[in-house]
């Protein structure tokens, strides 16, 4: 199953089994999805459903996993069972959340997992129906699980890879955050030293929507020859660079590691070295 689908795809599925999450973020987020959402979505959180934020960002990210355990419980309470076909959606050119939301859910155990192409604009386009107000489902069954499945780089590892060569690390982040221009976000601009930088945004296509998985097969090809194969993937707080292991996924590649602390730990923890462009 590709971890995308268009529109015209998602109208065309059967609803049996078929669970709809609306992951959007920014303000007045869930005011927006009572608004207007897919008819039968269900809410899902960013910062409460799948991260679980902790006091300190120098050890975790800004955006730690849940436990396992929690997670589970999230599910339960969305009413997701076992085996459920689930499609995710966000924002055109944003499809960041969504992406975590894939990565988690996979992670979990979950095989047919897809991410809405082109997000809630190219459902409305494509003539989707729509609702308002709240949902009403059933909760699922708890599923008990003991560890995430997709492969998980810490701070540790990135260094020591760094170090011997091992990996290749990307920082998806935008150019200017990279190079140390300026850090809208985290405390400090700059990126890990001999990580590569290929923007998120690199695989969207100019209509927001993601770049045909030839077309990005031939151009990761292209960025990453000669470079260690083993892949490990980071952006600011571990959520946008899901989108990048999406886009990779999409194209064919193996899933690659995530670091999910990404710069937002690197950058606070002491002593680590910052490099720039500038």
């Amino acid at each position: 199953m590709s971890s995308i689908i268009s529109p015209s795809e998602l109208k065309n599925l059967p609803a049996e089994n078929l669970i709809i999450l609306d992951a959007r973020t920014g303000k007045d987020v869930k005011q927006n999805y009572l608004d207007k959402h897919i008819k039968g979505a269900r809410f899902i959180d960013l910062d409460a459903d799948l991260a679980e934020i902790g006091e300190n960002a120098a050890f975790g990210g800004r955006h730690p996993l849940p436990s396992v355990e929690k997670f589970a419980e999230t599910l339960s309470d969305l009413g997701i069972p076992e085996g459920a076909h689930i499609v995710v959606y966000d924002d055109k050119n944003a499809s960041n959340a969504a992406a975590r939301a894939w990565w988690i859910l996979k992670s979990f155990g979950f095989e047919h997992v897809q991410v809405l192409d082109g997000g809630i604009q190219a459902a409305e386009k494509a003539g989707l129906e729509f609702s308002s107000g709240e949902e009403i489902f059933d909760k699922a069954s708890v599923i008990q699980k003991n560890q995430w499945k997709l492969p998980i780089s810490s701070l540790e590892i990135v260094e020591n890879d760094l170090k011997n060569g091992s990996s290749t690390v990307i920082d998806v982040r935008d150019a200017y955050r990279y190079n140390g221009e300026s850090e809208p976000i985290d405390l400090v601009a700059g990126h890990i030293p001999g990580a590569i930088n290929i923007p998120f945004s690199e695989n969207l296509d100019e209509n927001g929507n993601f770049l045909q998985p030839e077309v990005l097969k031939e151009k990761y090809k292209k960025l990453l020859e000669n470079k260690p194969e083993h892949l490990i993937i980071h952006c600011g707080s571990g959520v946008t660079a899901c989108h990048t292991i999406l886009a990779l996924d999409y194209a064919g590649f193996p899933i690659p590691d995530l670091y999910v602390g990404s710069w937002s730990e690197w950058s606070r923890r002491e002593g680590k070295e910052i490099a720039t462009e500038i």
